[in-house]
């Protein structure tokens, strides 16, 4: 099912029909009677460069504006409303120019504005620039609490979605003790999943729950086929450990011959803007915060009230002992395996809407943020997992006010390290005697 999943989905883009035009009404340069050396507006490409132009709140259609950077050249009028979008096919950086010719008589940039001005890609697929017209405009910038107040929801999203993976790793090393890093690509496997049942056709309500079962069950098979007749053979953690490092990279790269190495879309991807008073923060990034909430709490409760639950956690404190008072070890080992996995294609799931985008690596992009969050919390522990990707994510998003975008999550590593200089067991770890 993974493999004929992975075929469809090259199949479906290299079928797809003719790009629609841009919101300004330009086609692309690549169009019959076109010459293809000529600029485009890159209506193909999923990464844009975007604004609007307007004159004291009255919009100016027929502006050019053109983007060039990485031996590529986009231009394109504006529309009627304004609007404007320029495709790139790669991210990175671009200079963007508004060309002053165009522009109504009487009608001039604003004072100090920068034209050419120089937009750089970073995590997003989509860049906002806009140039401000008319004499004696003040540049009015957001007060830095509203910036902290943005940043901060932003990073207990994304601390929550990785706390949905961080969880199903330390489930895993709190019931076999594995160092499991082929973690990641569990949760690559849940995007690329959403993204191969979209392209069969089915839609998202239906796309997605089927991603996250297809992640149980590759919890499932990993268990069954590999992991389970590794702890009967006596193999050691050190030696398993290696084994899930080839397993990564075998999976991968499976992917990434299959699925190809260009990042795609989810359906939904691009999400309005809410305004929530003073917060301007994307649809999904809100959906993502809910969901992730939503489905932590029902692993909380599942852990505290039920019997499976309290069976997991006796044999994540004791295997032996719990194997000795009646506990099936290999069953709730088994089940926490298919928990893990659909837990980490959720994550996955919510990161590609997260980034947003689709590429066979973007799990091992986020693994070692997922190993941050369940060191800094203490090995082993499921609160603890999410304590410690709740602190990685606030310290990722927030620290973008100072640092570089680029030393977000240098920053992030930088942090968990200091943390266990200091409390070697992570936040709600035990301090355990050796020796």
């Amino acid at each position: 099912m993974f493999a004929a999943l992975l075929f469809s989905a090259p199949a479906v883009h290299a079928t797809t029909a003719t790009p629609a035009p841009s919101p300004s009404g330009s086609t692309s340069a690549t169009a019959e009677g076109q010459d293809p050396d000529a600029p485009t507006d890159g209506s193909e490409y999923s990464d844009r460069i975007s604004g609007v132009i307007r004159n004291a709140g009255v919009p100016l259609e027929g502006v050019k504006v053109t983007a060039t950077g990485n031996g590529y050249e986009g231009e394109t009028l504006t529309a009627a409303n304004g609007s404007w979008s320029i495709g790139v096919p790669e991210q990175g950086a671009f200079e963007v120019e508004l060309d002053e010719s165009t522009l109504p008589d009487g009608v001039a940039l604003a004072e100090n504005q920068q034209n050419p001005r120089t937009v750089t890609f970073a995590g997003t697929s989509n860049i906002t620039t806009l140039f401000l017209l008319g004499e004696g405009i003040v540049l009015q910038q957001d007060s830095f609490l509203s910036t902290l107040t943005e940043r901060a929801v932003a990073g207990l999203s994304f601390g929550m979605l990785l706390a949905l993976s961080a969880v199903g790793l330390s489930l895993i090393f709190g019931t076999t003790g594995l160092t499991n890093f082929s973690h990641g690509e569990m949760v690559t496997l849940g995007a690329v999943l959403a993204f191969g049942f979209s392209a069969l056709g089915l839609s998202a309500w239906l796309a997605l729950p089927l991603a996250v079962l297809g992640g149980a069950a590759f919890g499932y098979l990993q268990d069954g086929v590999l992991w389970k007749p590794l702890r009967r053979r006596g193999t050691g953690l050190v030696p398993m450990m290696i084994v899930s490092i080839g397993l990564a990279v075998a999976v991968r790269y499976t992917v990434l011959f299959f699925f190809g190495g260009a990042m795609q879309q989810l359906p939904g991807a691009q999400s309005p803007t809410l305004e929530l008073g003073p917060v301007s923060i994307p649809r999904n990034t809100l959906i993502s915060l809910f969901v992730s909430l939503v489905v932590i709490l029902i692993i909380a409760v599942l852990l505290l009230r039920t019997r499976i639950g309290k069976a997991t956690r006796a044999v994540a404190d004791n295997p032996s002992l719990a194997a000795a008072s009646g506990i099936d070890v290999d069953r709730v080992i088994r089940l926490v395996w298919v928990t893990g996995g659909a837990l980490a294609a959720m994550g996955g799931i919510l990161w590609a809407y997260y980034r947003p985008g689709v590429s066979f690596n973007m799990g091992q992009q986020i693994l070692l943020l997922i190993f941050a969050g369940v060191t800094l919390g203490g090995l082993g522990t499921v609160f603890g997992a999410l304590i410690g990707s709740i602190i990685v994510g606030l310290f990722v998003e927030i620290s973008t006010i100072w640092l570089d975008a680029d030393l977000k999550y240098v920053g992030a590593l930088v942090i968990m390290i200091l943390v266990l200089l200091v409390r070697p067991q992570g936040i709600l770890g035990r301090r355990e005697r050796i020796g």
